[in-house]
């Protein structure tokens, strides 16, 4: 491994220790076993260095969305049993100790405190949007439109903006991938009919 890819493991590392707000560029530093010139070298500046230490972290979070590789679907493409399978594995890996959807909620208050990391993760948003209509579709990432990305992906990923904040907020009563299921089942059956 390079300087590059160590400075990522190392940032990655110190964000799930720390945090972003707390991670100094001495930290990264004595964790990847590099220099601080690197830092700059590499990736511009501590803060962009860990924009992309908390994006590869989410995709590697991500990659259990779809249990392995596929293997945990259920439920035809587009139907509510995908959707709770899915939901299922989201909520497993927020569950999970040690889970760094944590720091999702403290970059969103930084925001407007570091607008290049928020643009660049804003940016992001929109790919995870794709690949949230990819897993529930089973089409292409490649064959997800922009439109349809920054709709039916921008649902998605307020649906899991907002579990992230509710599980950071308090675990126990955050909802499960049931309970989203049948309020979405509620949702489309009929948004003005209570039960």
């Amino acid at each position: 491994m390079g300087h590059r890819e160590d400075l990522l493991e190392g940032a990655k590392r110190c964000l799930l220790e720390k945090g972003f707000a707390r991670t100094t560029a001495r930290d990264i530093v004595k964790e990847s076993g590099t220099n601080l010139a690197s830092i700059g070298y590499h990736y511009g500046s501590k803060d962009a260095l860990l924009a992309q230490a908390y994006l590869a972290l989410v995709e590697q979070a991500s990659d259990a969305f779809d249990g392995g590789g596929g293997v945990g679907l259920g439920g035809e493409p587009g139907s509510l049993e995908r959707f709770r399978a899915v939901f299922s594995n989201i909520v497993a890996t927020m569950s999970r100790p040690g889970s760094m959807w944590g720091l999702g909620m403290e970059i969103m208050t930084m925001g407007d405190k570091l607008p290049d990391v928020r643009d660049q993760l804003a940016r992001a948003q929109r790919e995870g949007g794709r690949g949230m209509v990819a897993l529930m579709t089973s089409v292409p990432e490649t064959d997800v439109p922009d439109e349809t990305a920054d709709s039916l992906g921008a649902f998605y990923m307020t649906l899991i903006t907002g579990l992230i904040a509710q599980w950071n907020f308090d675990p126990t009563s955050a909802p499960d991938a049931e309970q989203l299921t049948e309020g979405l089942r509620q949702v489309l059956e009929g948004v003005g009919e209570l039960r």
